[in-house]
């Protein structure tokens, strides 16, 4: 913990930078592979049917995200406040834990229940439920282990583990790409093949976390936690932030699926496949970004050291804005590019995909920045500010303009409804995090002039 409090901010961001980059970058490949090769195996319908399923990686995802973020902020904040390890931190990491357990049994019990009613909600077709089902058969044995993995790597990053964090991730997505060309083309199973390697990948990444707590450097124990019901109030305020990017991302892909079909017909559904896992390989940047800076900022607002908070925004947010611009020349430049990495295109799609996929991009602009600021404001406890900007871009502007849009304007304008909303949103999150710093400024100064007038007397 005295790297975060004393080690140079600069070496300290890019060490985490780099090991939250791999995780967050192999976590997104899951998706990307298997689609990848489903789209070159069975075409467009393939890669429609993955469309269909994205939303429920973001359902699992996020609540393990809920549970990590939230516990591992908290966990790290004490950490800095008590300047060493006490029961009170594994306190939040047990009932981080105990949260987890219940939230993925509550979520695989409701997935088994009814898979074909949320499939079909979801925006899968007659044609397109039987592939989806086919790819969930095999992962619906490990669902749980998703849910851990988020849970488990977030608490080691803020553990001082983020290497093995990556390794473990890593481990897993490389066993998913050359698993998944084995069981799609080499043993010719098709959708289901893609389903397997993914499955087998997850849980090869879950066993690999759990090394850390046979490790030296583990500080994290299991401890019959107090007020149990209060601390797991405070994680899920604090992680639901985070929890809600990922879920409605979910809630906006079903939108997206059902208007599409609505509107466009399954050629613009399979583009949109190609986009969601474009946007998500971009999200994962972000999300890199925020879980490299927030053990920092944790750590740093719970011991009150204003500048260090201050030097490791500015590193966050000059990172945010390489990925922004990466992402959104590479696909202004190169759409058919992408799309023939996810499928074969018919000729229809090849006439479409360009101005689709170059519409929708320019949200990568503002992407990055606006998914950092929610783990900011969560590192500095202020989860209203996190909530208000979650809430907005995942389903407020997004969803209002997902129906208001194609109805006015007209169907084509529906891949315009991310670029306004990105850019509403970062609008207000950079106003708040230019309020948030003025005020921190001010109290940081207020606690120094009073240390000294103490010294003083």
């Amino acid at each position: 913990m005295n790297e975060f409090l004393e080690g140079k901010i600069k070496k300290v961001y890019f060490r985490y930078l780099s090991a939250a980059f791999g995780s967050a970058l192999i976590t997104s490949i899951y998706s990307v592979v298997d689609m990848a090769m489903v789209g070159q195996y069975q075409g467009p319908d393939g890669t429609a049917a993955l469309a269909v399923v994205a939303p429920v990686w973001n359902i699992i995802y996020s609540l393990g995200l809920l549970m990590g973020i939230g516990g591992s902020v908290i966990f790290s904040t004490m950490k800095g406040k008590m300047a060493g390890v006490d029961e009170v931190e594994n306190d939040y990491f047990t009932v981080a834990v105990i949260g987890s357990v219940i939230l993925a049994v509550l979520a695989w019990g409701g997935f088994i229940s009814f898979e074909q009613s949320l499939l079909q909600l979801f925006g899968a077709s007659k044609a397109l439920l039987p592939l989806a089902q086919q790819y969930l058969l095999p992962i619906k044995f490990v669902l749980p282990s998703f849910l851990f993995n988020q849970m488990l790597a977030a608490f080691l990053r803020n553990d001082g583990s983020p290497g093995l964090a990556t390794t473990a991730i890593l481990a897993g997505g490389v066993f998913n790409m050359f698993g998944d060309y084995l069981f799609v083309f080499t043993f010719d199973m098709g959708i289901f093949g893609a389903g397997l390697a993914t499955a087998i990948g997850s849980g090869i990444s879950f066993l690999l976390l759990l090394t850390h707590f046979l490790t030296k450097r583990n500080t994290l124990v299991l401890r019959k936690p107090k007020n149990v019901m209060r601390k797991l109030k405070e994680i899920t305020v604090i992680g639901f932030s985070t929890f809600f990017v990922d879920v409605a991302m979910g809630i906006v892909t079903i939108l997206f699926n059902r208007q599409i079909m609505k509107y466009l017909g399954t050629d613009a559904l399979s583009i949109y496949g190609v986009i969601v896992n474009i946007s998500t390989f971009v999200q994962c940047c972000a999300y890199s970004v925020g879980q490299a800076a927030q053990p920092i900022l944790s750590v740093n607002f719970g011991a009150k050291k204003g500048n260090r908070i201050n030097e490791t925004l500015k590193y966050a947010l000059g990172t945010a804005g390489f990925f922004s611009l990466f992402w959104t020349l590479l696909s202004l430049a190169a759409p058919l590019m992408l799309v023939k990495i996810f499928m074969e295109p018919s000729q229809e799609i090849m006439a479409i995909a360009p101005d689709i996929i170059r519409s929708y991009s320019l949200s990568f602009i503002f992407l990055p920045f606006n998914i950092f600021s929610t783990y900011y404001f969560q590192a500095l406890m202020k989860p209203k500010a996190a909530f208000i900007i979650s809430i907005a871009r995942g389903l407020v502007i997004s969803g209002s303009l997902i129906f208001l849009l194609p109805a006015f304007l007209g169907a084509g304008t529906l891949w315009w409804v991310m670029p306004i909303t990105e850019l509403v949103t970062a609008i207000f999150a950079l106003v708040m995090m230019k309020r948030y710093m003025k005020q921190m400024s001010h109290s940081m100064s207020s606690l120094s002039t009073e240390y000294l007038e103490q010294g003083a007397s």
